[in-house]
Order: structure tokens, then sequence, then C-alpha cells
């Protein structure tokens, strides 16, 4: 049967976790509801350390959606990029700037190694490597990015054969969705959750709806002009 992992951090010595697991409640499948009521129940010294950070509960669409949002929060988000005593280390990609053309961008934060060509973007996150056409119009969006760059002659090939570049195409509006990597948008793609769905899986068109946030999957392809 699934089990849930325990994103919970334990210190515990190793004889006795095992008495707790194979003798004591070898039933149990939660540390937090089951083990350590558990163990205070038996007596055994349970301490807590209290921390009063930064935590989110992603465990949602919702909540990973406005964890990611939350980095767009004035004056001073939740948790800052640029908090010097608690700097962010991520692997180096060593990818160029991101590259913003006639654009109009607020309230936002942009990864790096994006192209954005004279489109709308607002309070919105774009991920590494994001191409947004002209004339697209990006609001309350998570944009995951892409894994690699396609190359012009990749382009060319794709468009002679009818297909669609990663990235967001002409004209598209997408809000209040999260976008995940190398997906293809088509132009004129509405993803504006027009009907105000709350629920829907539709994995075999490339997206879902949970809580009313449209999710693109990861290397979905949305024609030019599908509205969801």
């Amino acid at each position: 049967m699934p089990y849930i992992a325990s994103m919970g951090i334990y210190v515990i010595s190793k004889h006795v976790m095992l008495q707790l697991l194979r003798e004591q409640f070898p039933g149990a499948n939660d540390f937090g509801s089951e083990v350590i009521p558990g163990a205070t129940s038996t007596g055994m010294r349970v301490q807590a350390y209290l921390y009063d950070g930064y935590w989110e509960d992603i465990g949602t669409i919702e909540a990973f959606y406005n964890a990611n949002l939350g980095i767009t929060k004035k004056p001073i988000p939740d948790f800052s990029f640029y908090d010097r005593s608690a700097p962010i280390y991520t692997q180096p990609r060593h990818l160029p700037p991101s590259k913003v053309l006639d654009a109009d961008v607020t309230d936002s934060v942009i990864g790096e190694g994006c192209v954005i060509k004279n489109c709308k973007i607002h309070h919105s996150v774009v991920g590494l490597r994001s191409c947004i056409s002209e004339g697209a119009i990006i609001e309350d969006t998570l944009l995951m990015g892409a894994d690699y760059y396609e190359t012009e002659a990749d382009k060319k090939l794709l468009a002679e054969k009818g297909g669609i570049p990663i990235g967001i195409g002409k004209n598209s509006h997408i809000k209040r969705a999260i976008i995940d990597k190398n997906a293809r948008i088509g132009d004129n793609v509405m993803i504006i959750n027009v009907d105000n769905v709350q629920e829907a899986a539709r994995e075999t068109d490339g997206y879902f709806i949970k809580s009313g946030i449209v999710t693109v999957i990861k290397d979905a392809l949305l024609p030019s002009g599908t509205v969801i």
C-alpha cells in the first residue's frame, strides 16, 4: 500500500525508533499523529524545537501556487531571496541574463535566461528559460520555465511541420494558472478558467484544475486557439 512520507525532522536513537515501530506501535503509519503521541504516552521524554522562521505547507496545488506567488508580495515578501543572513544556494546553470524587449512587467519575479517580447506580465513568477511572445498577457501565474532551449533551426523545422515551440505563443492570455516545464502554448490561447471550474481532470488534454487553478502539465501542448 502507498504511504505518505513525513517531511518533518526528527532526532531519535535508532534502537528507540525500531522499538517504537516494531514492538510498541507496529501498525502506526504517521509520526506526527501516532508515533510521537504514542512515545509520550509510554513515558518517553519527547521535546520539540520551536521554529518561528518561514515555513509553508505546500501539500496542495493551491498552497504551492500561493507560496510561489508569495515571493512577489510588496513591500517585503514573507520569504525573500535577498536576505543576507539566509542566502539561497541553487545549482549553477551559467545562463545568460533575461532579455526583456518592449514588455510591461510589474510585481513579478523573472528567472534566468528568459526571452520576453512585447508582452504584459503582472503579479507572476517566470521560471528560467521562459520564452513569452508578442502580445501575450500573463497575470497571477507561475511559469515553471523550460529545461532547455530550442534553436532557431528547431523552431523553423517545427513551424514547417505546423508544430508549436516551447513557451507562450503570441496574443495568449494566461491568468491564475501554473504552467509546468517545457509546455508548448500556441498563439491566441486563453487559459483564464472562463467557466470558473473548481475541479477538473483533463490530463489527456494537457491540463487539470484544482481549487480553480488551471495547471498545464509538463511537456503539454495546447494548440493555437485553445480556450480553458
